[in-house]
C-alpha cells in the first residue's frame, strides 16, 4: 500500500523544530477507557487542545513500507501535565499494513475494508477526562482535558498507548506509530492540508472499488488521481480484472 507514501514523507518536515519525546508501545500503560462518549463541563475542563480557534489536526496514514517499524508514540511540543491554557494540537498516525493474497499480493478490496476499520478506531477510544470531538469535514480534532485527569497523571504516553491498543486488534496492522504535536512553530496548515489529501484519496480508493467511470474527463476526482502514484493503475487494473471475469 503505497498511496499515502508521498503524504508521510512529509510529515517529519511539519512537526516543529523541538526534539520528540519517545516512548515504545505498553499495553500497561494505557489509560482508563470509559468505553464511551464523555461529558467533560468547562468547569471541570483544564484547557482544551486546540480551543479558542486553535488548529486541531487528525489524519492517519496507511502504507506496507517501513515508515512505522515498531509501535511507538512520538510527542512534539508540551505533554498534557505541562499544558496550561488552550494549545495548538495535531495527532497523526502511521499504520503499517500486511493484507496479501494468495498469490503474494496486496488485495485491495480486503486491503480498503482493513483502511475503513483502522479509520474507524478513532470513535472507539474513549480516555477517562480526555473528551475528543472530531470532524471528518474539516478533519479537525478538539480535545477537552479534565482538571482530575491532569491531577491523576493522564499523558499523551497513556493515551497513545490506548490508540494503539485499539488499532492492533486488527490483524492485518503490523505497526503503529502515533504521533502527538502541541509545538507552537509546527506546520499546522500543511498537516491540515495532508489531512484532507489523505480523505480524499480514501474517498477516491472507495469510489474505485464501487466501479467508477474510467472516463478520466468527466471525473470529477481527476485531480487526486493524477497527483497520488498508484491510484489511476489501480482504476485501470481493476476494470481489467472485471472485464476478464
Amino acid at each position: 500500500m503505497e498511496l499515502y507514501n508521498s503524504i508521510i514523507e512529509k510529515i517529519d518536515g511539519m512537526l516543529g523544530s523541538t526534539q520528540p519525546k519517545r516512548y515504545d508501545y505498553d499495553p500497561n500503560k494505557c489509560w482508563e477507557d470509559v468505553g464511551g462518549n464523555q461529558l467533560i463541563m468547562m468547569k471541570e475542563s483544564a484547557y482544551e487542545l486546540g480551543g479558542d480557534g486553535k488548529p486541531a489536526v487528525n489524519y492517519a496514514c496507511v502504507t506496507s513500507g517501513d515508515y512505522a517499524d515498531k509501535d511507538e508514540i512520538l510527542v512534539y511540543g508540551k505533554d498534557l501535565d505541562q499544558i496550561n491554557g488552550s494549545a495548538s494540537f495535531a495527532r497523526i498516525v502511521v499504520i503499517k499494513v500486511d493484507i496479501l493474497n494468495g498469490e503474494g499480493e496486496e488485495d485491495t478490496e480486503p486491503l480498503f475494508r482493513a483502511i475503513q476499520d483502522i479509520d474507524f478506531v478513532k470513535y472507539h477510544v474513549y480516555p477517562k477526562g480526555y473528551m475528543i470531538r472530531s470532524s471528518s469535514d474539516s478533519y479537525r480534532e478538539q480535545v477537552r482535558v479534565s482538571k482530575d485527569a491532569v491531577r491523576k497523571g493522564i499523558s499523551f504516553e497513556k493515551v497513545g498507548n490506548s490508540y494503539i491498543s485499539q488499532y492492533k486488534k486488527n490483524p492485518s496492522v503490523k505497526a503503529v506509530k502515533v504521533i502527538f504535536v502541541t509545538a507552537d512553530d509546527a506546520d499546522y496548515a500543511g498537516m491540515r492540508s495532508d489531512a484532507k489529501k489523505t480523505r480524499d484519496i480514501t474517498l477516491t480508493l472507495s469510489k474505485i472499488l464501487e466501479g467508477m467511470s474510467t472516463d478520466c474527463h468527466s471525473c470529477n476526482l481527476r485531480e487526486i488521481c493524477d497527483e497520488v502514484e498508484g491510484l489511476k493503475e489501480l482504476h485501470f487494473g481493476k476494470e481489467k480484472k472485471e472485464f476478464k471475469g
